[in-house]
């Protein structure tokens, strides 16, 4: 690992210059300026017990659609089609230091692009200012659900990356993967109904998989230990995949 982070450096530096890194941004803002404010308006045509935000955190979803596969479909397909990946991977430098370099460099600014919607809670807290309604705890647990959850996601994209040298297959692979893992997941024990006799595994597969009542749960400051060993679990075990299949495909060490 004793080149990960100049690889590290040079993934976040073309993060930096490209365009489109400043074009996502503004379009993840907008959307979740937008939506937080319509969460607003409904608070205050019917005002509700629970704090805007755990509501404004179980729409975590919307934006993960878009986001993960802008972020992830270039990273190892452009490469891959522009011929740099054979180039790169020429150098002494592993596959794994690869794989890491550009998952981390994603979810730093994934991150970081959460992170300014912290802003949208102060802004209104601000302006009620009324410490009756102020909880720290959901925003608390549902930037700390958006952290966790996000390792998956983005290894999803990674994943679907190394996969082909087209972005467009790459972006399109990657949504069908983050759509399946949220909503399949999410609604596995509805799917399940279908089936005559439900077996026992479905119904506890489809407890531990609900993304939408981990993020309810997080945002609501129940910390289940069983939804991060799942997240973290599944993430390692699909960037482990695509440095198998970074190693298959370009001959890395």
């Amino acid at each position: 690992m004793r080149h990960f982070f100049t690889l590290l450096r040079a993934e976040l530096w073309k993060l930096l210059i490209n365009p489109s890194t400043y074009i996502a941004a503004f379009l993840f803002l907008l959307i979740m300026g937008f939506l937080f404010q319509l969460i607003l308006l409904e608070y205050a045509n019917d005002p509700k017990e629970e704090s805007p935000s755990v509501t404004f955190f179980k729409l975590f979803f919307v934006p993960v659609f878009f986001m993960v596969p802008l972020l992830t479909m270039r990273s190892v397909a452009e490469e891959r089609a522009s011929g740099t990946i054979e180039t790169l991977m020429t150098v002494p430098v592993t596959a794994t230091e690869v794989i890491l370099s550009k998952f981390c460099a994603g979810y730093i600014y994934y991150t970081a692009l959460w992170a300014f919607t912290g802003s949208f809670h102060y802004l209104f807290f601000s302006f009620v200012q009324e410490d009756s309604i102020f909880d720290p705890y959901p925003i608390i647990g549902g930037y700390a659900y958006i952290a966790i959850s996000g390792t998956l996601f983005l290894s999803l994209g990674i994943f679907a990356s190394t996969m082909t040298r087209s972005q467009l297959i790459a972006g399109i692979v990657s949504f069908s993967l983050v759509f399946g893992f949220i909503v399949i997941g999410s609604y596995l024990d509805e799917l399940a109904l279908l089936w005559i006799s439900q077996p026992a595994w479905v119904d506890q597969l489809a407890q531990h998989t609900d993304v939408i009542q981990h993020s309810r749960d997080f945002s609501s400051g129940i910390i289940d230990t069983r939804a991060i060993v799942l997240y973290a679990s599944c993430s390692l075990a699909f960037l482990f995949l695509s440095i198998l299949v970074l190693e298959y495909r370009e001959g890395g060490a």
